[in-house]
């Protein structure tokens, strides 16, 4: 699936749409550059999912939890990572439940720790906008992009 976003308003509109078909948690991986809206991105879905705080990023505390009325949703940004066996001391596997909705930043970090994604989201520039090009790995993935499909 492939989209066009106009601005961060749109950005923010469709992680609120992607919440809503994401009710079954998951796992999704936000690929690319700096500034490319990956934040903007899980706000939304947060919003999405009926979180009313602030929404900060966890640049520094590689994850921010939260407890949302949808269910948990866990926000990674493993950027600032030095090594992938880190995941291992902060417990990352704890984080994988069915339950849980988890929105990882940088993925590409956290190689051969990280779970398989269900979906991986790529962004990049398009004009003064963002192109999305929304990859389903698993059947919960094909599952999530047909329901964004309709």
């Amino acid at each position: 699936m492939e989209l066009v976003l106009s601005d961060e308003q749109a950005m923010a509109e469709f992680g609120a749409r992607l919440a809503q078909a994401a009710q079954e948690g998951g796992v999704i991986f936000l690929h690319g550059d700096l500034g490319m809206g990956k934040t903007t991105l899980s706000r939304g879905v947060l919003r999405g999912c009926g979180h009313t705080g602030s929404v900060k990023s966890p640049t520094y505390t590689l994850v921010e939890p939260y407890e949302t009325p949808a269910g948990p949703v866990f926000h990674f940004d493993l950027y600032r990572l030095a090594d992938p066996e880190e995941l291992e001391y902060l417990g990352i596997r704890d984080y994988f439940t069915d339950q849980a909705l988890c929105l990882i930043e940088w993925p590409e970090k956290g190689h051969g720790v990280l779970p398989q994604p269900d979906l991986d989201i790529y962004i990049a520039l398009s004009g003064t906008g963002r192109a999305l090009t929304l990859t389903p790995v698993t059947q919960k993935g094909r599952t999530l992009v047909d329901k964004l499909n309709n």
